[in-house]
C-alpha cells in the first residue's frame, strides 16, 4: 500500500453527509469555465438564426419605451416629474426588464435542464448563475442604447436650454450597487420558485402572468412621489421599488431619492438571495426524483 495516498490531492471528494449551509462555492469557481460558456451559449442561442440579430436587444426597449409614452404619457396623461417622458419611461424598462429575465429564466432552471442534471455532474448554482451574467450582457447593450437617450437629452438641456431638465447627481455612484441588488433579487425569487415548482408545477404558470401585474405594483410607468399616501406604503414594500426610483433619480434627477424604500430593497434582496441559495441547495439534492 503506498503511504502517501492518505496525502493525495483530489478535485472532487464525494461525501455522504452534507448540510443545506455547505454551498459548495468553491466547487462554483473550480467550474468557472462552464460558466463563461454556458453565458456564451446563451448570448449565441438568442440571435441565432434571425434576420436582424443583435438589434432585436435594441429593438425591445425603443418600441416599449414608444408605446408607453403614447399610452401612459399621452393618452393616460401620467406624470413623469420633471424628466423627459421617453428616458423616464426607458429607464424603468431596462431596469425592469433585467429583473425581470433574471427571476423568470431562473424560475425554471430545474425543469428545463433536467435532463442535463440527471446525466453528468457539475455545480447546479453554475446554471441559474450563467442566467443571470447573460442577461447582465443584454442589460449592457440596451443600457448602451439608455445612455445614448440620456446623452441626447443632457446636451438638449445645457446647451440648448430646453425645458425638461435632465440634471445626473452623485447617487449615479450607487449603479454598480443597484445592479447587483437586482441580480441578487432576482436570482433569489427565481431560486425559491425553481426549488418548488419540482413538486409544485402550478407556480411556472403564476409566474408568467404574475410578473406582468407586478410591473404595475412597481414605479415603472410613474414615479413613487406621485403615488397617493394610502398607497404608498404598499408600493415601497416592493423590493424594485427603491431600486428602480433611485436609478432614475441618479441619471436624471428627477424626483426625490427615498433612503428607507432603497435600503429595504438592498436588505430585501441579499435575505431573498441568501435563503434562495440554501433552498436551491436542498432541493438539487434529490430534485431528479420528483421532477
Amino acid at each position: 500500500m503506498d503511504t502517501n495516498s492518505t496525502n493525495q490531492e483530489w478535485d472532487l471528494e464525494i461525501k455522504p453527509h452534507d448540510t443545506v449551509f455547505n454551498l459548495h462555492l468553491k466547487d462554483v469557481w473550480n467550474y468557472r469555465d462552464l460558466l463563461w460558456l454556458l453565458v456564451r451559449r446563451d448570448f449565441v442561442s438568442f440571435y441565432k438564426q434571425t434576420i436582424l440579430g443583435p438589434l432585436w436587444f435594441f429593438i425591445q426597449p425603443i418600441f416599449t419605451t414608444i408605446v408607453f409614452t403614447f399610452v401612459f404619457g399621452k393618452l393616460a396623461n401620467i406624470q413623469t416629474g420633471s424628466a423627459p417622458q421617453p428616458l423616464f419611461y426607458m429607464a424603468g424598462t431596462i431596469a425592469w426588464n433585467y429583473f425581470a429575465d433574471c427571476l423568470n429564466k431562473t424560475s425554471t432552471v430545474f425543469r428545463d435542464n433536467a435532463g442535463i442534471f440527471g446525466k453528468v455532474y457539475f455545480p447546479r448554482l453554475i446554471m441559474p448563475l450563467s442566467i443571470v451574467v447573460s442577461n447582465l450582457v443584454k442589460f449592457g447593450v440596451q443600457f448602451l442604447l439608455f445612455f445614448i437617450l440620456f446623452g441626447y437629452y443632457l446636451i438638449r438641456y445645457h446647451f440648448f436650454g430646453a425645458k425638461e431638465p435632465v440634471i445626473p447627481n452623485w447617487y449615479i455612484l450607487l449603479f454598480p450597487v443597484i445592479m447587483l441588488a437586482m441580480a441578487w433579487l432576482g436570482l433569489g425569487i427565481g431560486l425559491i420558485i425553481t426549488a418548488l415548482t419540482t413538486k409544485y408545477r402550478d407556480l411556472a404558470f403564476v409566474v408568467t402572468f404574475g410578473m406582468q401585474l407586478f410591473m404595475y405594483a412597481t414605479p415603472v410607468i410613474y414615479p413613487l412621489s406621485s403615488v397617493l399616501n394610502k398607497y404608498h406604503g404598499i408600493i415601497a414594500y416592493n423590493p424594485m421599488s427603491g431600486l428602480i426610483e433611485t436609478f432614475r433619480y441618479a441619471f436624471t434627477g428627477s424626483g426625490t431619492f427615498f433612503a428607507g424604500p432603497f435600503l429595504y430593497s438592498l436588505a430585501a434582496s441579499i435575505l431573498f438571495f441568501l435563503v434562495g441559495l440554501v433552498v436551491f441547495n436542498r432541493v438539487e439534492k434529490n430534485f431528479v426524483d420528483t421532477i
